[in-house]
């Protein structure tokens, strides 16, 4: 019986689907999924099995233009993930086409992929007629020599079993990296966080979610088989921890409701969680927060 194992790495823009790709792929929630772009900060590794194929997802984040160290970072660990894996997946919304992002993804390409394969996932066919799909796709694999190019919508399902049936057979041979019931290789500690900070993110508006970070401070186990988690939602300004506390408190237990009960559903296990909310200016300039979000503090150098 011949094994195989390795890394795909699923680049795109911000909001291309890469997380609900991901999801969707490993049949668990493992990565945030919000209306919000940019919400991937962490390479967030999904492991699904297909046959006798082991595939292991990279969620990068978007690639897009940067503007801070944050973004820079982030941008890196998104070449970055994509430079370390087997097989690379772009994908590309149907009903945006070629943007000036894909542009850059499309400039950038073909150094970081070398001479590995790069499938093209057309996301969001739904959202288009069908000789804008065939436009699309005749137009980018003119622009890159793509392996194979599938036809996709991640939300729904559709073309995302050939989609991993292709992958499963072109990924190298050799033993499974992970544990077969294993999804995600991130620390319960750090997709804890992500769980609340999606929450977050859904609840606020405009700017402020790129202003935060949520660190789980403690993980106690209890006797009775629960769990007690201390996290700390760290803001920027006097008025943004206004914002997040809510009236009353309103909004914050409203988070941490949502949190616990999807930490819940997903450890299957009661949680206690309790979240505090604290200031900090330079959250942003700090190089132990960027450890707790998977990224390199140095990344976001100009």
């Amino acid at each position: 019986m011949i094994t195989r194992a390795g890394f795909i790495a699923l680049i795109g823009e911000p909001n291309a689907g890469k997380s609900t790709l991901l999801n969707r792929m490993v049949g668990a929630k493992v990565s945030i999924v919000t209306h919000k772009v940019q919400t991937t900060r962490a390479r967030i590794r999904g492991v699904a099995i297909e046959g006798e194929s082991q595939l292991v997802f990279v969620d990068t984040p978007g690639l897009f233009k940067p503007r801070r160290r944050l973004d820079r970072a982030m941008v890196a660990a998104a070449w970055g993930g994509a430079a370390d894996a087997d097989l690379i997946v772009l994908l590309v919304e149907a009903h945006r086409g070629v943007t000036e992002g894909v542009e850059r993804i499309l400039e950038g390409l073909p150094e970081v992929a070398g001479s590995r394969k790069v499938a093209l996932a057309i996301n969001k066919i739904d959202r288009v007629k069908s000789e804008t799909l065939l436009a699309l796709t005749q137009e980018l694999n003119e622009r890159y020599d793509f392996t194979e190019t599938f036809m996709i919508s991640a939300e729904k399902g559709h073309g995302v079993d050939a989609l991993r049936t292709w992958l499963a057979g072109e990924l190298p041979e050799g033993p499974w990296l992970y544990p077969e019931d294993q999804i995600a290789d991130l620390p319960m500690r750090m997709i804890a966080a992500e769980m609340t900070r999606e929450k977050l993110t859904l609840r606020l508006h405009q700017e402020l979610p790129y202003q935060l970070t949520v660190e789980t401070e403690n993980w106690e186990e209890r006797k009775d088989g629960s769990a007690r988690i201390d996290q700390v939602i760290y803001v920027m300004r006097d008025g943004h921890k206004g914002i997040v506390l809510g009236k009353k408190g309103e909004t914050v237990k409203a988070v941490s409701k949502a949190a616990r009960e999807e930490l819940e559903k997903f450890t299957d296990r009661r949680i206690h969680l309790f979240l505090q909310v604290k200031v900090r200016p330079n959250w942003l300039e700090e190089a132990e927060r960027y450890s707790e979000m998977g990224l390199d503090f140095k990344d976001g150098n100009t």
